[in-house]
């Protein structure tokens, strides 16, 4: 007789969102577009077009004309696919549209600036004669033509439109710059959040999502609070508080209450604003919750953890936090971290304490040390600053912690972790937080890991595979602020947090987004590899939807992910080691 085998647990999905484009500022596109054009990208009108498109669409698609219009084009279609004179005109149309919408194109952007002295500009300007002598490009006066013309090409002839791209960025070096990733991953966002613009609940979101796993599946879902971030206001009915409660009332649905973890997300500022967001009273180093908002959504309904993302413009390690992390660390509950370089970010101005960094110091031109300068002007990478995951060795460290509790301006913080001078170790402290990084710091940090053949850091997870980077001790076991800078400046960022998994018990890290390219697997293998018994076990599987959606849809990466690891660094990473960081 057959040994039957032993159930498998159900997978968790440790990194979703199910947050609508309403819980979004509407001027994303501030810093990536100039002051005002930003203006012109109002999300919320870019939602609602997209609705009337779809209300639209939908009637029409199902109507008597559009039935007969789609059988007439496609008869037409054929009939010129299948008559090589048609075919044969048919190109020449083409042709001849993009050849005058390249050249009222160019003839626009002269008006603004002037075209560079190339070889290229020489061959415009020659072949326009040329071609205005054979009569093959003629005049049109017609605004209204010319836009009907250009709008027509660039939106419906996708090969002219690349050929007019291409030509155009050799007569103006600076288009080159246009658009950028960044550019790109922005305009993709918005494409995403149109395409769940149709639905105006959570729980719809959340339907599609389930709808894409096995029955049983779990949900770690980490909502989002944006309202800090300079970017505009929410519409009135999408604030944070709104969004959380429509959570809280899915988490009470009998179909999502065994398989929904979410997650209350925790920003300092609201923390300042809000006297009712987090209040706590300790005796002995142990936090207690008053009446508060968090103690209604940890406490009450039961919510997982906490969710934070400080490239919005916040160090992990702000004063206001730092209780909340004693309670959290004291009680196992989870903290998420975003830790990856992305669009969404703070869009204000630098402000003047993000010049140095709080705790870490540099080497100055004297011999002696100063505050880490951070000297980055752009948004983009100002949010590198609060994303770094270096910035937790600040929570985990004691030493680290103590110069952080010894600014702090309450001195209530003082009292809780038993401060008594810089000197002197204190009493509590929270080498015990629990922390996930979110996608593992990116694929382009994965990739940079293994292009640094040459570097000390990079290397130390080959040479002390149990323990990695020493971030703060030299070789004479001193503390030293000058290996910190050097790992902060060079280290990638792959190792610094492998780093920190072999060497706290309670850091954890997720292959959510980075998990849709297909080239993180090899690493990934050798992550999960049965040698590295540490690593194996904090490793968790996670997909970022729906934000992932633009690359591949959540079945396919399941799919994909199942062909790539065998099945038990599957079941590692998607039903044992999830458990273990719920505490389930």
């Amino acid at each position: 007789m057959e040994e039957e085998t032993k159930p498998r647990r159900p997978i968790i999905n440790c990194h979703t969102h199910i947050f609508t484009g309403d819980h979004v500022p509407p001027y994303l596109a501030k810093t990536f577009v100039w002051w005002p054009f930003y203006l012109l990208f109002y999300l919320p009108l870019i939602l609602w077009a997209v609705k009337a498109w779809n209300r639209w669409d939908g009637r029409v698609r199902f109507s008597t004309a559009y039935r007969w219009l789609r059988r007439a084009r496609y008869r037409a279609a054929i009939r010129i696919n299948r008559a090589r004179w048609l075919s044969l005109l048919r190109w020449a149309i083409v042709a001849l549209a993009v050849l005058h919408v390249f050249y009222i194109l160019y003839d626009w952007i002269a008006l603004l600036v002037k075209p560079d002295d190339s070889i290229t500009n020489h061959w415009i300007v020659y072949l326009r004669r040329q071609l205005e002598e054979w009569s093959v490009l003629f005049p049109i006066d017609s605004l209204a033509l010319k836009v009907a013309l250009v709008a027509l090409v660039v939106l419906f002839i996708r090969v002219g439109r690349n050929f007019i791209l291409f030509i155009l960025k050799r007569a103006w070096g600076f288009l080159q710059l246009l658009p950028g990733k960044m550019t790109i991953s922005l305009i993709e966002r918005y494409i995403l959040l149109c395409r769940f613009t149709l639905y105006r609940r959570q729980s719809r979101i959340m339907a599609q999502l389930r709808a894409q796993y096995p029955s049983g599946t779990g949900f770690v879902v980490l909502p989002m609070d944006m309202e800090y971030m300079k970017a505009g206001k929410l519409k009135k009915g999408a604030s944070y508080y709104d969004q959380m409660k429509e959570l809280a009332r899915i988490k009470k649905d009998k179909a999502y209450s065994d398989i929904l973890y979410p997650f209350v997300f925790a920003d300092p500022r609201r923390m300042q604003d809000d006297p009712g967001f987090f209040r706590y009273s300790f005796q002995g180093g142990n936090v207690s919750l008053g009446q508060c908002f968090i103690k209604e959504y940890i406490e009450g309904h039961g919510f997982s953890g906490f969710k934070i993302y400080p490239a919005l413009g916040y160090y992990p390690f702000e004063e206001e936090l730092l209780p909340l992390w004693k309670y959290a660390a004291d009680r196992g509950l989870p903290i998420t971290t975003h830790c990856i370089r992305g669009t969404i970010f703070y869009r204000g101005k630098k402000k003047p304490e993000w010049d140095e960094h709080p705790v870490f110091k540099e080497i100055t031109s004297r011999g002696t040390y100063a505050p880490l300068l951070l000297p980055e002007l752009k948004n983009e990478e100002i949010q590198l600053n609060f994303t770094h995951p270096m910035n937790y060795l600040c929570l985990l460290e004691e030493p680290l912690l103590r110069i952080l509790v010894g600014k702090a301006r309450d001195n209530r913080i003082r009292d809780l972790f038993g401060y008594h001078g810089p000197g002197t170790p204190m009493g509590h402290n929270l080498s015990h937080l629990k922390i996930c990084f979110a996608h593992f710091g990116g694929e382009d940090q994965w990739k940079r890991y293994l292009e640094l053949d040459r570097y000390t850091y990079s290397q130390q997870l080959i040479r002390k595979p149990d323990q990695g980077i020493d971030f703060l001790y030299n070789h004479q076991g001193e503390l030293s602020f000058g290996k910190m800078e050097q790992v902060w400046k060079f280290g990638d960022w792959y190792s610094i947090i492998c780093s920190m998994m072999l060497q706290y018990e309670q850091v954890y890290a997720d292959i959510s987004y980075i998990l849709h390219n297909e080239e993180i697997f090899p690493l990934l293998k050798q992550t999960l590899h049965p040698d590295n018994k540490k690593l194996r076990r904090r490793v968790l599987y996670g997909t970022d939807f729906y934000v992932v959606r633009n690359h591949k849809s959540d079945k396919q990466l399941v799919a994909e992910t199942l062909a790539e690891l065998d099945v038990e660094e599957f079941d590692l990473i998607a039903r044992e080691n999830p458990r273990v960081f719920l505490g389930l």
